[in-house]
């Protein structure tokens, strides 16, 4: 086990060191471990977490994104960087840069072919999940971003018990039954003592292209409830748009200034912390 001192949770963490199971990789140097969570797949957690990761690291900080979504690893070809494969050293594995100096790591730039699935047991998919914190040589970051698994899994619990997370941001989008699904999630980290920043809704509404009028499909009284019952903030409502749809065949240069400012809650909740 490493040393508290050098341990992103250590002013909020509660347990004694003798029980602690996360491992401190020496060569590494992370302030802030930040959890991106769905209750599902599909409502837009790796774009969130790219996107956060970008803002982020245009503002001048060292960034890191660890995909752990193991089941579906997406970041690779968000970030610009499919088909790159990571190799390893004796001190540990090395992750991949993107063109902005984002580290990245990803099962899939472990693989010959990424579209071949990985047909593994939990357990082995729970330990690959904690080697990319714990193998991967990070070095000084002030932000790390990882995209979690969705749901409530094994995957997730091993990784919310086995890394220091600095808090969670949750995404979801506007449907009943999703809320419902996002809840366990708020839930199961509240019960770990993980700090949740808030939600980000995608898909929350669309903009006429004839008229800029704000479009929702869905009624707010459930979002409202949503927030009330659960307790946290609403960070941002995101909308239906192409340009985030389409980020990894059109790039982040294809990204409206408009759409990066929805972003801003969520960056000044996270530097705040």
């Amino acid at each position: 086990m490493g040393d508290c001192n050098s341990c992103p949770s250590r002013e909020s963490c509660k347990k004694d060191s003798s029980d602690c199971g996360v491992k401190i990789n020496p060569n590494n140097k992370i302030k802030n471990v930040i959890g991106i969570m769905s209750g599902k797949g599909g409502v837009g957690k790796s774009t969130v977490s790219v996107m956060i990761a970008k803002i982020l690291r245009k503002k001048g900080y060292s960034v890191g994104i660890m995909d752990a979504d193991v089941m579906g690893p997406s970041i690779g070809r968000l970030t610009g960087l499919g088909g790159k494969q990571a190799y390893g050293t004796e001190e540990g594995i090395l992750p991949i840069l993107t063109d902005d100096g984002i580290k990245v790591i990803s099962l899939n730039f472990m693989i010959e072919d990424e579209n071949q699935p990985v047909v593994w047991r939990g357990a082995l998919l729970s330990g690959c999940v904690t080697q990319f914190w714990s193998d991967v040589l990070w070095g000084e970051l002030d932000y790390l971003i990882i995209d979690m698994p969705p749901g409530t899994g094994d995957i997730t619990l091993t990784l919310m018990q086995s890394v220091p997370l600095t808090g969670v941001i949750m995404v979801s989008i506007p449907q009943d039954m999703v809320s419902m699904i996002v809840s366990k999630s708020i839930n199961m980290a509240k019960k770990l003592n993980i700090k949740v920043y808030g939600v980000i809704e995608n898909m929350s509404y669309a903009i006429c292209p004839h008229c800029d009028e704000k479009i929702k499909f869905h009624d707010d009284r459930n979002l409202k409830s949503f927030i009330s019952q659960n307790d946290i903030e609403l960070l941002s409502e995101l909308p239906m748009n192409s340009n985030l749809a389409e980020i990894a065949e059109q790039g982040y240069d294809s990204i409206s200034e408009d759409i990066y400012k929805l972003f801003d809650n969520v960056i000044k909740v996270i530097e705040k912390d």
